[in-house]
Formats: structure tokens, sequence, C-alpha cells
């Protein structure tokens, strides 16, 4: 746009669209909108966009830092943005930033809007299907975990979260899989144990106590693993639990009175459905509420909670121990 065509003082605000290139995901700029200062700041006061940023910090969770580091916009700049003293408005890349990663629309932002849902074709789709394995190394729950680095990810795995598996076990489960490499499951296991490591990780996890039992026992998915590879992976959880223990929380629930499919809350960013090496992935507010409801509900059921769940897997132990060959699932 050049300045005989717009005057030096206009203000645009760039739409994000979303295209999608085979796994890869690509954000262009789809609709520019010019505003001249003057109409703008007579639809939107700068005390106006303070205050719903003000709210959509409170609702993140976080702190100002993390909000701004989430957004990928600089410190000083969302400081300024909220200083009461200062009646600013932001620059429309700051201003599209916020709103893609607060998955609110930029006329609500702006005052445009009394609506904070963002439009089907703007930002994100309502639902998206992503490869759980798209890459050599790349691993979307990781991105997303990280995404959500400062607020709680509650997640609903298959059998027991695969960072907390040897790297035996893991080869036993894989090992008649003709979609998922081993050594490749290995990695990604590594690679997610290290996000839990870091210190911005929150984690809760909630599977039933059964999948343990009959990880003990030598049942299930498990048949035929020995007993030396199944105390091995239980001496490993509990290891692992303690070092990461607050910050991974583990909730056991009975199976006969609350089932669940796989699934993870991302914080207030997406929900995501483990459809068998695929996400079914949810953006839009309202269901991102639902999986996380309903996440909180299964906890409620839990037979054992999380500073417990050591002394559950001791428990474990021993049983392997008086029955090397088989076991007997306990509660």
């Amino acid at each position: 746009m050049s300045s005989d065509q717009r005057k030096r003082n206009d203000c645009v605000v760039a739409i994000v669209g979303k295209r999608r290139q085979s796994h890869l995901e690509r954000y262009e700029i789809t609709q520019l909108v010019v505003f001249s200062p003057e109409k703008l700041l007579s639809r939107t006061s700068a005390e106006d966009f303070r205050a719903k940023m003000q709210l959509l910090i409170a609702r993140s969770g976080v702190s100002t830092s993390s909000f701004a580091r989430r957004a990928g916009v600089d410190r000083s700049t969302l400081s300024q943005l909220l200083d009461d003293r200062a009646d600013r408005l932001p620059r429309a890349e700051t201003l599209v930033a916020i709103a893609h990663s607060c998955r609110v629309s930029v006329d609500w932002l702006l005052g445009l809007s009394k609506s904070e849902q963002i439009g089907a074709d703007i930002i994100e789709a309502v639902l998206q299907v992503r490869a759980s394995r798209s890459g050599p190394v790349e691993d979307p729950f990781v991105d997303w975990m990280r995404e959500a680095a400062g607020v709680r990810v509650k997640t609903v795995p298959v059998t027991y979260p695969d960072f907390l598996k040897t790297a035996e076990v893991l080869r036993f489960e894989y090992a008649a899989s003709l979609t998922v490499d081993a050594d490749r499951s290995i990695e990604i296991a590594r690679t997610r144990l290290e996000v839990c490591r870091e210190p911005d990780t929150e984690l809760e996890a909630a599977f039933p106590i059964q999948n343990l039992e009959l990880l003990a026992s030598g049942g299930g998915v498990w048949k035929g693993l020995p007993a030396r590879v199944r105390r091995e992976s239980l001496e490993t959880l509990r290891s692992v639990y303690d070092q990461l223990y607050p910050g991974l929380r583990i909730y056991l629930f009975d199976e006969l009175r609350s089932t669940s499919v796989p699934f993870s809350v991302f914080g207030t960013q997406r929900a995501a459905v483990y459809i068998g090496h695929r996400y079914l992935v949810f953006n839009a507010i309202e269901h991102i509420r639902l999986f996380s409801q309903r996440f909180d509900e299964i906890i409620r059921t839990a037979v054992v909670l999380p500073h417990a769940v050591g002394d559950h897997i001791e428990k474990l132990l021993l049983q392997i121990d008086r029955t090397p060959g088989r076991g007997m699932p306990m509660r």
C-alpha cells in the first residue's frame, strides 16, 4: 500500500485465515481492513481494550509475562497496552497475534462486535484432524504442551502415558503395529518426558486402575510380557512419578464406574481426541470446556488420588514378587 493511496497515519488491521498444505499448517493474511485512527478510536477506546486484555489474561490463568510469550508479543509492548496512563491501541501484527493466541475475533478486541467467537473462516476451524506422527521427530502433542506452558494440561491416555513406560514395554506394545515404528515411539516418549521436566509444565493424567493391574499381572495388551520387564516398568513409573510430582499428577479411576475415550485438554487452546494415530482437534471454546469438565468429572471418581499413586504401585510390585508367572489383579 503506497503512501499516496493511504495517509501515513492509517491503521491497517490484518485478519488471519488458515491454509493447509499436506501435514504442514501455514497462516496467511487473507483479508485487510483499513481504519483511520479517528474512526477506530471512536469505536474502541483504549480503556475498553485494556479491560478485554485483562479479561483474557485472567482467563488464561498465567502471568502477564507467560501470556506475552504465548502470544508471541513483546513483554514491554504488552505492559504499555495495559498501562492505564497510556491511551494506545496495538499495532496490526500485535492485534492479530493476541486474537490468534486467545481464540477470539479481532472485531471483538476492537469493539466492532459484541461476540468474541471466531468466525468459521477466520484463524482456525473449529475442528481439525491431525496426524500424530507426521515427521522424523515431529509430535503435535509436544508442540501443544509447550504452547500451554504455565497452565494445566489434562489427559486420558489409551493405557497409561507412553513417557512413563520403559523402552522394552514400548517395543512390546508396538511390535505388531503396521503403522507405528517402535524406535520412533520410544524417541517421542523421551521427548514428552523432557517436556514434562520443564518447569512450566503442569500435567494431570487420569486412567483406569485396571490398566496398571493388567500390567502387573501380564494381562491385556501386556499378555506374554516377562515378569522382569513388568517389574522394571512399574519401578520406572514409580521413580519418574516421584521425580515429577506434583508437576505431574496421576488419578486412577475404576473403569467399571467411569469410562472414557482417550483425549487431552491443552489449557484453553484446544482439546484433542486420540483416534488411532490421528487426533481429532477441537478449537472452539465451548468444546474445550466440555472436555475439561468431563476430565474433572472423571477425576472426582478416582479411587487412587495423586499422593497415593506411589503406594499403589508398591502394592503391585509386591504382587509380581508373590506370583512372578502371572499374578492376580488386586485392589
